[in-house]
């Protein structure tokens, strides 16, 4: 892991934010992301300088994961570094606005159940997600 990769895994592991569990390179498919929250369908990544030149892949990867439902965040290297009250700031927001909401009518319903069983789960077109640089 990148430094600024070790600073983030530290405020993100043990649900250390807002109660949620992330997972560190985890694999979605034929990809790995920096970190993975299953409940949320979030991938957060840090651009350093691993990603300068492979940015067309970095999109193609995004836009891929994408239309499986996964959200994605993305922030700079220097910002974790420079910035970590910011990059939680901005985390905890999304997750504020996009946290699911308990559906008692849902409860027992072994297709619901079995969506937090896999890693790639099914599209949902009404949410896009933005490629930020």
């Amino acid at each position: 892991m990148t430094l600024s990769e070790v600073l983030l895994w530290k405020e993100l592991k043990n649900k250390n934010l807002l109660g949620f569990d992330f997972d560190r390179q985890r694999p979605l498919g034929n990809y790995i992301v920096d970190f993975y929250c299953k409940e949320l369908f979030l991938a957060i990544e840090i651009d350093g300088d691993t990603h300068i030149y492979r940015y067309e892949y970095d999109e193609k990867r995004q836009q891929e994961l994408e239309k499986e439902g996964i959200h994605f965040l993305r922030f700079n290297d220097i910002e974790v570094k420079k910035n970590m009250t910011n990059v939680l700031r901005v985390i905890s927001n999304w997750i504020e606005m996009n946290r699911p909401t308990s559906n008692p009518s849902e409860e027992g319903n072994p297709e619901r159940n079995c969506m937090h069983d896999i890693d790639q789960p099914t599209p949902n077109p009404s949410r896009e997600g933005n490629f930020l640089k």
